[in-house]
């Protein structure tokens, strides 16, 4: 089911071509951190995205794996795409993407407070304010409306965006029965509130719709004119590298499958992708899984940082794989 609450789309259609008037304005970043997020690699997906983006004859753009955002405020700052469309399956992800485009003030104000008094507070405080939090954040996930704004909009993503920035290693994950589960991160200073940066994401993410869905559902969507950028759940590396706890229902050898034909439909359709997954050779030379699953498509390498494992000596340089349908002899 694709939830997108009317009153909210209208809003944002109405203003969205106006988002980008001030070339001048600093780009917007990500204003949460997700595993997985691809500011590093900005520049990589920026060197193989399709000629048409650059040039505007590409006029829709389609995330259906948000997450972070980072390639998507990067091309909305620096390319003509008239139309942005965004969706993921987290509902707290996309409830929080759709309060800062809505309610940005609000929520600054919100954030400004729950700062405040977390900073004021002693190191020992400061943990058992973190797990007060956490508590609510889980006891009051089934009491959201997602079909009509609600203050209740406002202290979620408060709280989201709060846990994002204290807990440790800035981790989103769930358990099987979708409550927030990281522990406490002991930072000195946490930068929860960043109005600046919240009023630039607003304001960008004026020119995008944003939808709770499953990324499937975003075929009906794709037309020729489009590019569409996927950042799903990363395929494992090793049985103990399987990070897939965005939500409680965990993106298996299956889901990979479907995201395969999801990406043939696409072709099928004239249009360009773009996928971005892990890479077997890391670990086995000889694992051939993305060559046999996307026949006929361009895979490219490059290095990434490994960010996201408890010992600092096992993070470092790694390689993953960019899948697209277009390029190297193909149509740019």
């Amino acid at each position: 089911m694709v939830i997108n609450p009317t009153h909210l789309q209208a809003n944002a259609l109405l203003s969205g071509r106006q988002a980008f008037a001030d070339v001048g304005e600093p780009m917007a970043r990500p204003f949460v951190k997700w595993v997985g997020g691809k500011g590093q690699l900005v520049s990589q997906l920026d060197a193989n995205l399709p000629e048409g983006v650059r040039n505007g004859s590409i006029t829709n753009y389609i995330e259906p794996f948000v997450g972070g955002g980072a390639l998507f405020f990067h091309v909305a700052h620096n390319y003509p795409v008239k139309r942005f469309i965004l969706s993921d399956n987290n509902t707290d992800l996309i409830l929080a993407y759709w309060t800062v485009r809505e309610r940005v003030g609000l929520l600054i104000t919100s954030l400004h407070d729950l700062q405040t008094r977390y900073l004021r507070l002693a190191e020992n405080r400061r943990e058992e304010f973190y797990y007060r939090v956490r508590k609510n954040f889980n006891s009051q996930k089934s009491k959201i409306d997602l079909t009509h704004f609600s203050d209740d909009w406002i202290e979620r993503t408060t709280q989201l965006i709060f846990l994002n920035k204290t807990c440790f290693n800035g981790l989103f994950r769930v358990n099987s029965h979708g409550e927030f589960n990281v522990a406490f991160g002991k930072y000195d200073n946490p930068k929860i509130s960043d109005p600046d940066n919240l009023i630039q994401v607003a304001q960008t993410l004026k020119a995008a719709e944003i939808l709770l869905a499953d990324f499937e559902q975003v075929i009906e969507l794709v037309q020729k004119d489009s590019f569409v950028y996927l950042d799903p759940p990363y395929r494992p590396l090793t049985e103990t590298a399987n990070f897939t706890g965005y939500s409680p229902n965990t993106f298996t050898a299956l889901d990979q499958e479907r995201l395969a034909q999801l990406c043939q439909k696409i072709d099928d359709r004239g249009a360009k992708v773009l996928l971005s997954n892990s890479d077997p050779a890391n670990v086995d030379p000889d694992d051939r899984f993305f060559e046999h699953t996307y026949p006929g498509f361009r895979i490219v390498t490059t290095a990434a940082n490994r960010m996201v494992n408890c010992r600092a000596d096992r993070r470092g340089k790694i390689s993953e794989l960019f899948i697209m349908n277009y390029g190297d002899g193909k149509e740019p």
